[in-house]
């Protein structure tokens, strides 16, 4: 088993791509796995935190306040400045300038520790990140949804946030209790098989994020295709302006990977329907530059190993 693990840790990318593929041509199944997606984001959260260890998750006080900056900046920040600028040009209530918004305002997904992982890089920086902006999301997502055109309660969002939290901090927990009680220090072969199970369980959550995309695309290829090239100017966007800012420094990959990969879908459970059904694409869309993150953008974060 252990050798199986190591050969899907090597080919961690390949699973992704299947899953994005299985996503977009096997609506049922996609169907079949949403449900579940929330034990499997989970179970994905605690292997990482067991690979990790709370040890390097934790970090040094330089590291927890360099990263609550960093959430201010990513969550707060950004989005008002965002929504500034929409509001200028008449443009905010759009759906694709609400889209921006939110995705602005929401935390790290889940995954980008195993994104970090998967180009070779520390994924502590964006397990912090994920951790502590979801943390923070039920006070930095009040501005902007007070200042924002019809986006629904903040007090809905937050309590999203906290549902979210506490998820998180659970799995998390677990992951790191488990390290604790088993192994100080993990061998290279042992990190290797808890690489490719984890890119396993990644090119499975995929399929289910992506249950919105199949039909949509039967029904308006051309509206598929616009929010496909939103996503993409968005989330490899927003990760070039970051990789361009932070510089050549270890922790870089991890915030960059952060900064373009939200959850978004956050917000599914928490806005009126009115507002998120048009999200539904965007968030199927928006998984496609997420997932080839680790294969299209490997050469931008080569330079930071």
């Amino acid at each position: 088993m252990i050798a199986v693990l190591q050969v899907a840790a090597r080919h961690g990318r390949v699973f992704l791509l299947a899953g994005l593929a299985a996503g977009f041509f096997l609506p049922g199944l996609a169907a079949a796995l949403r449900p579940w997606l929330p034990e499997m984001i989970a179970c994905l959260l605690a292997l990482t935190a067991y690979r990790i260890g709370p040890r390097a998750a934790i970090g040094g006080f330089a590291d927890l306040r360099r990263s609550l900056a960093l959430v201010a900046i990513y969550q707060l920040v950004l989005p008002l400045a965002a929504l500034a600028v929409l509001m200028a040009f008449g443009v905010a209530g759009h759906p694709l300038a609400l889209a921006a918004i939110l995705m602005l305002a929401a935390p790290s997904v889940t995954g980008a520790p195993n994104f970090a992982i998967l180009l070779g890089h520390d994924p502590a920086p964006a397990l912090r990140l994920l951790v502590l902006g979801t943390a923070a999301m039920p006070v930095t997502v009040l501005p902007v949804l007070a200042f924002g055109p019809g986006l629904g309660s903040g007090a809905e969002t937050a309590s999203a946030a906290l549902r979210l939290l506490g998820v998180i901090a659970a799995a998390a927990s677990l992951g790191f209790f488990i390290r604790y009680k088993t192994l100080r220090e993990i061998p290279v072969a042992g990190q290797q098989a808890l690489d490719g199970a984890a890119s396993l369980l990644l090119g499975v959550v995929v399929v289910g994020l992506m249950s919105a995309l199949g039909p949509a695309f039967s029904v308006n290829p051309a509206s598929v295709l616009a929010w496909l090239a939103a996503a993409f100017v968005l989330n490899f966007g927003l990760q070039f302006a970051a990789a361009a800012v932070f510089g050549p420094r270890s922790e870089t990959p991890g915030w960059a990977i952060a900064a373009g990969n939200r959850n978004i879908a956050l917000f599914l459970v928490a806005l009126p329907a009115d507002i998120t059904d048009p999200l539904l694409v965007f968030i199927g869309c928006y998984q496609v530059p997420m997932y080839l993150t680790p294969i299209l953008l490997e050469r931008l974060y080569r330079a930071h190993r």
